[in-house]
């Protein structure tokens, strides 16, 4: 019997288009995900990660998709591994079963280095430049994402049984942005 064949694709950001990944690939299920990538906190990888079953594989288009850093890389897919799940990363062509030479696992570890030092540079230029534009005078923080009417519909919203990436959508604003408000404004 083999496993189903299950797609993993993250964008940071309800803007960006998830389409290009896994664009051609035929796949049983697909979890798509609209959140950053710095931890793994994150609900579709959850779900995924409860969902998968021994002899499955999981299709991800590149390894900064799944992991912005080495040590949650390793043990997401040292978790899938240990379900005895193959972890196929297309871009990179590697894919990791349980049976890999050290060799494999050393490009997992670099491979996650580099994502997280991708990481780390998109981010000190983030700081680099808020800087300057404090320094300049041209820097009053972000604007913020919900006026007073959205907020009440957010309000509304929560009452329902709405998923928060639905509501999420509806308010044109990522899920992240979408928690921060409910933590910010004390609701569940």
């Amino acid at each position: 019997m083999t496993g189903k064949r299950i797609g993993y694709i993250r964008v940071s950001t309800v803007d960006q288009n998830p389409d290009r990944q896994l664009e051609a690939m035929d796949l049983d299920k697909k979890f798509i995900e609209y959140a950053s990538g710095k931890d793994l906190k994150r609900p579709q990888l959850q779900l995924l990660m409860e969902y998968v079953r021994e002899d499955d594989t999981v299709f991800i288009h590149s390894v900064d998709r799944l992991a912005r850093n080495a040590q949650d890389l390793c043990n997401v897919v040292d978790f899938l591994i240990n379900k005895k799940v193959t972890v196929n990363f297309v871009r990179q062509n590697l894919i990791f079963n349980g049976k890999d030479s050290p060799m494999a696992k050393f490009q997992l570890s670099i491979m996650g280095a580099v994502a997280e030092l991708e990481r780390e540079i998109s981010l000190e230029r983030q700081r680099e430049g808020i800087a300057l534009a404090k320094k300049a005078g041209k820097y009053r923080g972000g604007k913020k994402k919900l006026n007073q009417e959205k907020i009440e519909i957010l309000k509304q919203e929560l009452m329902t049984r709405n998923s928060k990436l639905s509501i999420a959508k509806k308010l044109e604003i990522s899920p992240p942005t979408l928690y921060n408000y409910i933590k910010k404004l004390g609701l569940k």
